[in-house]
């Protein structure tokens, strides 16, 4: 039995936006009735969970809705629930975690927020729950290193400067759009990042179809295994979806299951705890979205249902 992580309180309200902050609902109805995933609610993190990874500062915006500019620097329109929906949606990155430590795999319905940086947002990413989630384990003697990998469209900038000054972090990024000072660039020929020791990257081209995706995959998750770490925690991206208004790739529905199916075969052949979280997903039609989501739990059940 799986336990995938939902709160109703995850979604602010962010009227007209860009975002669909419904679809995280509406996975939840769709896995609701399921014989072998359990919805929990998580509890929220606590603010000094926070306040490892964020800036007083920039919390306190968030909180308050001052300096505006800042509250609003994930670009997100600020309201008094966003701060709550936050603490909640790194509660359940946490909660997935944990349960990951305990019964090898944990989910929680939220996106890990992987642009967001110290002292402030991007991306639609308020706090980086993918940090936060490492350091309230490390702190509590949970786990000793995390892994990270990334299979958002854009590239994790924020999770990338974090884990900079953290060497129990590794995070490993596949992404087919770069992003940088809150700007994407969807072409990966003209902007690329830059790897540290314990943050690598690899662009897939436009138009990648799922040979190259795996293809590059598998040059990517050695690394991992290498780092001997005591959890993945993974980004499963909606939006290389191809008809993502983002998205340059050439990856539809059953090319994103293929690529969740290779990450729990890689983390069930090593052994690793995995927690996934879900992110991106921008296509018009949510539906789409949504399952592109549900298939990263029939991946899930493919590989560790065998």
């Amino acid at each position: 039995m799986l336990t995938a992580f939902y709160h109703p309180g995850y979604a602010a309200p962010l009227g007209k936006h860009v975002m669909p902050i419904r679809k995280f609902g509406l996975l939840a109805e769709g896995l609701r009735g399921a014989s072998d995933v359990r919805l929990a609610r998580p509890e929220p993190v606590a603010e000094t969970d926070i306040l490892r990874v964020h800036t007083r500062g920039y919390v306190d915006s968030v909180k308050s809705g001052e300096p505006r500019a800042l509250a609003e620097s994930q670009k997100f329109p600020w309201s008094p629930e966003l701060y709550p929906s936050v603490c909640l949606t790194s509660g359940g990155c946490l909660a997935a975690a944990r349960a990951a430590l305990r019964e090898g795999a944990g989910a929680a319905l939220v996106s890990g927020f992987h642009h967001a940086c110290a002292d402030h947002g991007e991306g639609f990413c308020t706090f980086n729950g993918l940090i936060i989630t490492a350091d309230a384990l490390l702190a509590a003697g949970e786990a000793q290193k995390i892994a990270v990998l990334d299979m958002d469209l854009h590239y994790g900038n924020g999770t990338a400067q974090l884990a900079a000054v953290r060497p129990y972090v590794f995070q490993v990024s596949i992404y087919g759009s770069d992003y940088w000072n809150n700007v994407a660039y969807r072409d990966v020929t003209t902007r690329q990042h830059e790897d540290g020791e314990n943050h690598r990257s690899f662009a897939l081209p436009a138009a990648c179809d799922r040979a190259t995706m795996l293809g590059v995959m598998e040059g990517a998750l050695p690394l991992l295994a290498d780092a001997r770490c005591d959890l993945l925690l993974y980004q499963a991206g909606a939006d290389p979806y191809f008809e993502d208004p983002y998205s340059p790739l050439a990856l539809d529905h059953d090319d994103l299951l293929a690529r969740d199916i290779r990450v729990f075969e890689f983390a069930r052949a090593h052994g690793i705890p995995i927690a996934w979280v879900l992110a991106g997903g921008y296509t018009k039609d949510v539906s789409k979205v949504v399952r592109v989501h549900l298939n990263t739990f029939e991946a899930w059940r493919q590989v560790y249902g065998r």
